[in-house]
């Protein structure tokens, strides 16, 4: 089995900017990722990356690759299963291969905790997000509800109403957990209003969505729903490497985006390393990995 000098599993943005960066470093490396571009693709148009406007986020992302194929990386679209730690090299085993690397970058991403309701999955991108900050712009005069209680959900709930004509958060108990501050500034806007003690268990349209059913029986009419229901790290791989994992679920890195466990780095919104999972967050972090793992490969020839 060759052995790769580097193998980076994840090929969202930080995963494809620690490619890129990899490969302008002519570091001998494998980019192995089960959906390229990672959650970036399901924005419905990302507005806030520079120098690149209004664009849908498939379409991003897939700058983001052609970019990386253009300098010559290797793209295996699979899920990686289990990664074993050998003597002096790590052996990455996915359901066809066995790849053997002397350093890891865990580029891994989050997974949304999603609702599993009747027109969740069909809607996405069409007025089903998962990402207030991303897609909340394109809400200015329309109405909007937000799924969720705690302070992801209400912070989004407070942007909206600043732009929208109507804003629902509607959360399953019967006091929000979000922090005090959070909940009084939401309160402030006239436009706004909670709905305690209920579920959405349905999302309704034609071509967009139009309305969301409640388990009261209740219908509210909308533009769009924003599922702020938590995030899930993906971080069960590293996990199971020895690599430390905070009370949250994040990976624990260093400022240079070490783990505790040698040559094994982490980048992106699996990280600690920033509470702002943003794509030009992860893609800093990305390029800052590829290079603490060009050091770390240089000093260890």
């Amino acid at each position: 089995m060759a052995v790769y000098d580097l193998i980076i599993i994840g090929a969202g943005p930080a995963g494809l900017s620690a490619a890129i960066y990899a490969a302008r470093y002519k570091i001998n490396f494998l980019l192995i990722g089960e959906l390229v571009g990672g959650l970036a693709t399901e924005a419905h148009k990302v507005a806030n990356y520079p120098g690149v406007k209004d664009v849908p986020g498939i379409e991003l992302m897939n700058l983001f690759r052609q970019q990386a194929e253009a300098l010559g990386v290797k793209i295996e679209e699979t899920a990686v299963q289990k990664i074993e730690k050998k003597k002096e090299s790590f052996v990455v085993k996915t359901a066809s291969a066995s790849h053997e690397a002397k350093t890891i970058i865990l580029a891994l991403g989050l997974q949304h905790r999603k609702l599993n309701i009747l027109g969740e999955e069909n809607f996405l991108g069409r007025g089903v997000s998962y990402c207030a900050t991303c897609d909340g712009a394109f809400y200015k005069n329309k109405i909007a509800a937000v799924v969720g209680g705690g302070n992801s959900a209400v912070s989004s709930a407070v942007m909206l109403a600043k732009i929208a004509k109507k804003v629902y958060l509607v959360y399953r108990g019967d006091k929000l957990k979000a922090e005090p501050a959070w909940v009084e500034e939401l309160l402030r806007f006239k436009n706004s209003e909670i709905i305690y003690n209920v579920n959405v268990s349905k999302v309704e349209g034609k071509d967009f969505v139009e309305k969301i059913a409640l388990d009261t029986g209740k219908e509210l009419d909308v533009d769009g729903l924003f599922i702020e229901a938590g995030v899930i790290p993906s971080a069960l791989l590293a996990k199971n490497l020895g690599v430390k994992i905070d009370e949250n679920g994040f990976i624990e890195v260093d400022k240079e985006l070490n783990t505790n466990v040698s040559g094994v780095f982490a980048a992106g919104d699996i990280t600690n390393g920033s509470s702002f999972k943003q794509i030009t967050v992860a893609c800093g972090q990305g390029a800052i990995a590829a290079y603490s793992c060009y050091k770390f490969l240089a000093k260890n020839k």
